[in-house]
């Protein structure tokens, strides 16, 4: 029994494969270090199967040119997976800024799962913005994005490096604005306990505000902290449709 296989098929095959390893590599939620290594290769490994042969790409002319489009394609899927990453920080971000307003960030610790240190907030916005990722689908649409981005931007063809920097700036506007909003409230509530604590103190000289203001603090951070997690559904499917917009933002 023989089985051929043409050469410009294996070779598109393997330039779609790197293109969506490298996406997810950086891209939640495939990100993750919770998530096997050969998961991610196997999942690429699938999604390549079933994109190429939507894929219409000859065999290289030369070794060097075929190694210049895989490196082409790595750029690219890191570029792509970078924006989703830009969008989808903004949940953690809004953890860490809790934690910092609400005094958490002093047991911050090193997170091994997501390489970076954090406190409580910080790690359980991240994880539930992983488990709402997986849980409403939101996955299959950042799937379906990077996807569509091989009939935008076929392989062989260059990726405009300005629009991913014009994407990158925009977006690291959006997760700072997004940040905002999502810990803004509870942030304002912590202020004016702080407030008041200061005029407290002025009043009453002999109240040690310190200790009176740790307690008070995490006391209001984990009551109110309740209402910004009841949002983080419609938070994770506005920034899903985000991601998605900008990693398409980015092809001409």
């Amino acid at each position: 029994m023989t089985i051929s296989l043409a050469l410009g098929s294996l070779e598109s095959l393997m330039l779609v494969a790197v293109r969506i390893v490298a996406f997810l590599v950086i891209a939640p939620p495939f990100a993750h270090r919770g998530i096997p290594a050969t998961v991610k290769v196997m999942l690429a490994m699938g999604l390549a199967l079933a994109i190429n042969p939507r894929v219409e790409a000859g065999a290289a002319s030369s070794t060097a040119a075929y190694m210049g489009d895989l490196l082409l394609q790595v750029v690219i899927g890191l570029a792509l997976g970078f924006l989703v990453f830009l969008v989808f920080a903004a949940v953690q971000s809004a953890g860490s800024f809790i934690d910092l307003t609400g005094g958490f960030s002093l047991a911050q610790g090193f997170d091994p799962m997501s390489q970076v240190n954090g406190a409580q907030f910080a790690r359980l916005y991240q994880l539930t913005a992983i488990v709402l990722l997986f849980v409403s689908d939101g996955y299959q649409l950042v799937i379906g994005g990077l996807v569509r981005t091989f009939d935008a931007l076929p392989i062989g063809e260059s990726i405009d490096l300005s629009l991913v920097a014009d994407a990158a700036t925009t977006g690291l506007t959006g997760m700072f604005l997004a940040t905002i909003q999502i810990a803004g409230p509870l942030v304002v509530v912590l202020f004016l306990a702080d407030v008041g604590l200061g005029l407290l103190t002025r009043v009453a000289p002999a109240l040690n505000a310190f200790a009176l203001g740790f307690p008070l603090k995490i006391l209001l951070t984990l009551s109110l902290s309740s209402l910004t997690f009841l949002a983080l559904p419609r938070i994770i499917e506005a920034l899903t449709g985000t991601a998605v917009e900008t990693m398409l933002g980015v092809i001409p």
